[in-house]
């Protein structure tokens, strides 16, 4: 047994650790937090002192008890997590749950897993930071009381199985509005000029009128006035400037830049700089600092001379703005500079050139540029078109690296061909072409990002996670807009003639980016309607500036969170008591055959169409939504056309052929066989020949691909990976096997493995009484009769148990029927 026991929270990190300490210390991973809230209960006392009351979980009790036998043998424990609250969080779990000594037990720190960096870290040693744990505590049990507290509302007030939280909330709040900025956008039309010249050497450049013309009768009065116009070049100004490099990353502008130029999502990025981290190859990834050690600096200003010469070398400090970067030392940054790339794998080859690019850029000289500044005269009119051109004079930190934009308009400027005030130019044509005011941008995720991180909205390890929930939650999806054409007018003067063309251009595309669900719109505006304060920005960041204050130990965390509860927890009783329920419902018109109102709202099932009122004697009809229909975007006529399923569309095979509409979606109906319709297409799209096609594909991956004891074989990819049914058992087939051609022995092996584990797995089997008992996971067993299942306490051997003490525990511990309480009413 080694005497120093060094506990980290991932795996991964041991062993890189491990490689650099001797023999005498032991590294184990925690597998990170080893405590936390119950899962079925608050866990918070809020009649009393707000504690919160941390459990360890079934899952991790094994690790608990491996850590803590190992920690009782060690002369010293190293607790050894990231720094940063969350990491104080998971040292401070550890010290208790183990119940360490102060005396044997030290925390260490460090930046970056490198050989340097842990042996100082184990040189200097410190105690836990309370006020960092205290920190973490506050946005726990914070984030635990909104969530814990609101849910349930919407559960009673909009629909089941809905969650809200403090950051997820005004992130998805963010996007909602931003969507209605665009909806209700009204694009203003106005005529873009634009001349093309050549040059007495015949180069030819492109210049514009600085304003654009408000009617096209203007724009036509100005073609008219150029026919048979000299232009000259009236102004030329070249005038120095520099470019200077952006920063080295943080944890958000990494994001960004990898969704910019990796097209990475966020979870994505923050999970491959885990990795990149744990290997030792590039610094903390989540940091709001952009500061680099002296010995970074250093060791880049070596590798770009070495690279590139002394010229490109310039040594710099950047300032962090942000309040809480404290508690971060450095950017992220490579570990090694003079490791200009790696060979992991393809994804994390990218990422990691992508930092390692943009930190050496950091620390490299300005871009000298030449700015050309052209104006352009004519002998009819007074307007003055401009050309601007931007030529690089020496490349600097562009040798390797260009910070990436969200602006899809921003415009590079060109080189432009050698020109002299006063020169006679040729006029190739003009055209005046119509231009329309574009709505806000959708977000994408590296644009909430940036915008949460600019209302001081969460923290670097709150972004991607954030980002994650709202997806799954479905309040927001990744959507695809298909836009619609539209018509523009392009005027264009040649010689001494003005064509007009009409064109046409797709308006309100977009891919991928963020856009909220119906769902979404319906409990943000219940959240914003009924709890403002939550839901407030300016209330958020406030919050994160306290979670600051408690970290540096100028607040205690437990009258912050005393002070919000008081005033919060009195406005959820009041909109639990007292709130409509919100339906998202909207008129769409009148059903022509019962005079019935026509609504779109939401449903217990989801977004649908209803005719009639629940009130009326005679049950409401619904439909559901189909495809890319939205309560907020459906038309009266499209919604009066999901009242025509089912409908029966031909036959096949002798069989009637129907096009129906269910619970889980459109469907095709043929004889015993229902074939779903693929989603976003629309099922009253679908005829007779669309219909077969689908239902020979079903009838295709339905077939069976082989026998075995006188049972069809059939094979499937499902949710845990492509498997084979048999018997009514689903069989998950491993990377051992080649899935698409799977042979008779293959198909036998898998069957008899699966049939001998659940002989294996089986205790004692009661038939006659129709009861089993089976080994279950985690050293524990489960006693089953019908569909009720009982845990054991892993403490019992059930191995040892007679039918008599299982009845007795069946007995004691099945699920009791319900029985319904009559209301009686006096009359």
């Amino acid at each position: 047994m080694a005497k120093n026991l060094v506990i980290v929270e991932s795996p991964a990190k041991a062993k890189t650790i491990e490689k650099f300490l001797g023999k005498d210390f032991q590294v184990e991973s925690s597998f990170g937090h080893i405590a936390d809230l119950p899962s079925k209960e608050l866990g918070i006392d809020v009649e009393g002192d707000f504690m919160p009351k941390y459990s360890v979980s079934s899952d991790k009790k094994p690790v608990v008890k491996k850590l803590k036998s190992l920690a009782k043998k060690a002369d010293t424990v190293w607790l050894a997590s990231d720094e940063d609250r969350e990491g104080e969080a998971i040292a401070w779990h550890l010290f208790e749950q183990l119940k360490l000594k102060e005396e044997n037990t030290k925390r260490i720190v460090f930046h970056e897993i490198t050989k340097k960096a842990i042996l100082k870290a184990v040189e200097t040693p410190r105690n836990i930071d309370y006020n960092l744990v205290n920190a973490q505590q506050a946005r726990r049990v914070l984030d635990r009381l909104v969530g814990y507290e609101l849910s349930p509302v919407l559960w009673r007030k909009v629909k089941g199985g809905l969650s809200a939280g403090r950051v997820q909330s005004v992130a998805v709040r963010l996007i909602v509005e931003r969507e209605r900025e665009i909806m209700s956008f009204k694009p203003e039309a106005s005529y873009k000029v634009v001349a093309q010249f050549i040059t007495s050497e015949g180069k030819k450049f492109k210049a514009n009128l600085p304003k654009n013309f408000e009617t096209k009768e203007k724009a036509a009065a100005f073609l008219e006035s150029c026919i048979g116009a000299d232009f000259k070049v009236d102004d030329l100004q070249k005038k120095p400037a520099k470019k200077s490099p952006a920063p080295p990353f943080t944890t958000s502008t990494l994001q960004q830049e990898a969704s910019r130029k990796l097209y990475f999502p966020v979870a994505k990025t923050m999970m491959i700089a885990q990795r990149l981290y744990e290997a030792g190859l590039i610094t903390y990834m989540r940091t709001d600092s952009v500061n680099l050690s002296n010995d970074a600096k250093n060791d880049a200003q070596q590798e770009i001379i070495s690279s590139y010469g002394e010229a490109y070398s310039k040594p710099r400090n950047f300032s962090t703005k942000s309040k809480g970067a404290q508690e971060a030392h450095e950017a992220i940054r490579p570990t090694d500079m003079s490791l200009s790339s790696i060979s992991v794998d393809y994804d994390q080859d990218r990422l990691y050139d992508l930092i390692w690019k943009r930190t050496i850029a950091s620390q490299m000289s300005e871009a000298q540029l030449e700015r050309t500044n052209v104006k352009i005269a004519n002998n009819h009119n007074k307007k003055v078109l401009t050309a601007n051109g931007e030529m690089i004079k020496f490349e600097g930190f562009l040798k390797v690296y260009l910070e990436g934009t969200d602006n899809e308009d921003e415009e590079q400027a060109g080189m432009l061909p050698t020109l002299v005030k006063g020169e006679l130019l040729s006029n190739k044509n003009i055209t005046a072409t119509e231009r329309y005011t574009k709505a806000p941008y959708r977000f994408t995720e590296a644009s909430l990002v940036k915008r949460l991180e600019e209302l001081g909205i969460g923290r670097p390890s709150t972004y991607a996670p954030t980002i994650s929930t709202i997806q799954k939650r479905e309040y927001i999806a990744k959507g695809t807009v298909e836009g619609e054409d539209r018509n523009y007018t392009q005027l264009k003067l040649k010689g001494n003639e003005i064509a007009t063309k009409i064109l046409t251009e797709k308006v309100g595309s977009d891919k991928g980016k963020l856009i909220p669900t119906d769902i979404g719109n319906i409990v943000n505006d219940f959240l914003v309607e009924n709890f403002s304060n939550i839901l407030d920005f300016g209330f958020t960041a406030k919050v994160e500036s306290e979670f600051d204050d408690i970290a540096e130990g100028k607040e205690d965390w437990i009258a912050m969170i005393k002070e919000f509860y008081k005033k919060f927890h009195p406005t959820v009783e009041d909109v639990a008591e007292n709130a409509d329920r919100a339906k998202g419902e909207r008129l769409l018109g009148v059903d022509p055959e019962s005079g019935k109102n026509v609504y779109a709202r939401l449903g217990r099932f989801g977004a649908m169409v209803q005719i009639g009122e629940v009130t009326d004697e005679e049950k409401p009809r619904f439909a559901s939504l189909q495809g890319d229909q939205t309560l907020t975007s459906i038309t009266y006529e499209e919604a009066m056309d999901l009242f025509k399923l089912p409908k029966k569309i031909g036959g096949f095979e002798g069989e009637d052929v129907i096009v129906a509409n269910g619970r889980f979606g459109p469907y095709i109906k043929f004889h015993k066989m229902y074939v779903s319709i693929p989603r976003g297409e629309n099922p009253m799209s679908v005829d007779i020949n669309r219909a077969i096609e689908l239902i020979k594909e079903k009838q295709k991956a339905d077939a069976p691909i082989a026998e075995y004891e006188n049972l069809p074989v059939q094979k499937g990819v499902g949710r845990f990976g492509p498997f084979i049914k048999w018997n009514n058992i689903f069989i998950n087939v491993n990377k051992k096997y080649d899935f698409d051609t799977l042979s008779q022995a293959d198909i036998v092996e898998l069957i008899e493995d699966k049939k001998q584990k659940e002989i294996d797995k089986i205790i004692h089997n009661w038939e006659d009484e129709g009861i089993r008992v089976e080994k279950a996971r985690w050293g524990r067993s489960n006693i089953i009769k019908g569909k009720t299942k009982i845990e054991l306490a892993k403490t019992v051997d059930a191995s040892k148990l007679t039918l008599n003490e299982v009845k007795e525990i069946i007995e004691k511990n099945a699920p009791k029927k319900k029985t319904t309480k009559r209301k009686v009413t006096k009359k």
